[in-house]
């Protein structure tokens, strides 16, 4: 599972980077202004659709019912559920898609209220939401057939395609702008196209793997019914964070101009370790639960989990307290380039340190799903969600005068930090999570790890580099460098001091592996 974790988290980090290059580009053509305001909001709307019906609910239901059809059947059988999931998903989707392009006007109405106000950012809102929409039906079709390589164990593959992504991303700005009436135009149909291009290398290798996806004329069979009884409850409650996260963009959009912008790109450095390690985490964990419950195996299960809990906060605590430490340092390396301010880096840099409050719960929330989802359950997490849904907006809604851009951040934080102490107690009163001693006492020497390590930088942070954002690009650089290193050297020496691990066999265990 490990290698499997390390193998999916390596091509997100892939990806993320190449994500962090395209959101440079974004923030140095567009800076945080109001067309990036409506640029963000326009990709939000298709990216909210694919984490609910694509790698959300529809995956959750799907990938076990997949597993169990290849387990207890044959290749033949799953392959026939497979194109028939695959043709009525992209049947309903390209509906949803006709529709939405008619009624986009209002649509943006609704999710960007604050537009309205200002008719030039309305009206480029719904122009870039018209071309980026149709990139649900390709990421949707292209997330079914990555829980088809996933259940195969072709792990590889299936994070390898979502690099395209950002490639074509990059490439539309670059090369597109000019034929376009802005850099957002070229971003928004690099989005579109970017779609056709993972979906075809996700096709491509699942043909590779003997499982030839394609369409069919579709029926409702009593399959495709059990996977839309699977998939129904789990649309709001695997697809959370995105729910929250387009609540707070609502919220954002009735804020000063440029808020939407500041938030987004703070999200984006959240997003690094969430991304990495949630989702790899995530998506490992389901078919190797599911497999293991199939075996009436409930050892193998909690053993699972909790490797998959103690790998994920191993590396995700620290990520979380260092940002919060050196979000300022952060925030200007990677985006304080041409429009965008150093005004922007600080608002940005105060966003990202309220998100980074929750982002242990956001990569738990990813580790605790599969709990359920294997188990068959879609029902109990929808319940959770649409409690945490109000208790996001309650809380966005109180925030948002005093703290502004801070508020949505703060708000989403603390309610994902609600949602995971839920599923953890469900989980264990039902007899499904077991969390043995020594590995509470890891968490806790890795928390006290990375609160040691946060107050040393935030140290290091006022007595040197008070100024960095208006230093020129280089020295902000090796600013970031050096302190990620001395936060990286003094975390890892501290969890030796704690014995949680044991940097001697580390370092052995890689001299032998360079000499080979």
């Amino acid at each position: 599972m490990l290698k499997n974790i390390l193998t999916v988290g390596s091509w997100t980090m892939i990806s993320r980077l190449l994500g962090l290059v395209r959101d440079q580009l974004l923030a140095a053509f567009l800076g945080a202004g109001s067309l990036q305001d409506a640029y963000q909001v326009a990709f939000r709307l298709p990216n909210m659709f694919r984490n609910l019906f694509g790698e959300g609910a529809f995956n959750a239901a799907f990938v076990p019912l997949f597993t169990m059809a290849l387990t207890n059947k044959n290749q033949k059988e799953a392959q026939r559920f497979a194109n028939e999931s695959f043709s009525v998903l992209i049947t309903i989707l390209f509906i949803i898609t006709i529709l939405a392009e008619i009624f986009m006007p209002q649509i943006v109405r609704i999710i960007a209220p604050g537009f309205t106000v200002d008719k030039t950012r309305y009206d480029e809102a719904v122009a870039l939401s018209r071309i980026t929409f149709p990139y649900m039906i390709l990421i949707c079709a292209a997330a079914l057939v990555a829980g088809v390589l996933n259940s195969l164990h072709r792990f590889g593959i299936a994070a390898a395609a979502y690099v395209s992504f950002n490639i074509v991303g990059i490439a539309a700005l670059l090369w597109l702008t000019p034929f376009m009436p802005n850099a957002a135009w070229a971003a928004a149909w690099g989005v579109t196209l970017s779609g056709f291009v993972q979906l075809g290398i996700l096709l491509f290798a699942a043909r590779n793997a003997g499982m030839r996806i394609k369409l069919c004329i579709p029926k409702l069979t009593e399959d495709i019914r059990h996977l839309f009884r699977k998939m129904a409850p789990g649309i709001v409650g695997s697809g959370i964070t995105q729910i929250n996260l387009t609540i707070s963009t609502i919220i954002a959009t009735l804020l000063p101009t440029g808020s939407v912008s500041v938030m987004y790109f703070a999200d984006r450095i959240n997003q690094l370790p969430l991304g990495v390690l949630g989702a790899a985490a995530g998506t490992t964990l389901l078919p190797i639960l599911t497999k293991a419950l199939q075996n009436k195996d409930p050892n193998a299960a909690f053993d699972a989990q909790n490797k998959a809990i103690d790998y994920s906060l191993l590396l995700t605590l620290p990520a979380a307290f260092g940002l919060f430490s050196i979000a300022v340092p952060v925030i200007s390396t990677l985006f304080g380039h041409g429009a965008f301010t150093v005004k922007d880096v600080y608002a940005s840099a105060l966003s990202l340190q309220m998100y980074t409050i929750g982002l242990p719960a956001f990569v738990l929330i990813k580790v605790l799903s599969p709990g359920f989802f294997a188990r068959g359950d879609t029902s109990t997490p929808v319940k959770i969600g649409v409690f945490t849904i109000f208790l996001n907006l309650i809380l966005n809604l109180i925030f948002m005068k005093p703290l502004t851009y801070m508020g949505p951040p703060l708000a989403n934080s603390m309610a994902a930090i609600v949602n995971v102490i839920i599923l953890a107690v469900i989980l264990y009163k039902r007899e499904a999570l077991s969390v043995p001693i020594p590995l509470i006492k890891r968490i806790v020497a890795m928390t006290g790890a990375s609160l040691m390590m946060c107050f040393i930088l935030i140290a290091i942070t006022h007595l040197f580099f008070i100024n960095l954002p208006e230093q020129n690009i280089l020295y902000r650089l090796f600013s970031v460098i050096l302190l990620i290193s001395i936060g990286g050297l003094l975390y890892g020496m501290t969890l030796h001091l704690f014995k949680v691990i044991d940097l001697r066999q580390f370092s052995i265990r890689l001299k032998k592996k360079i000499l080979k």
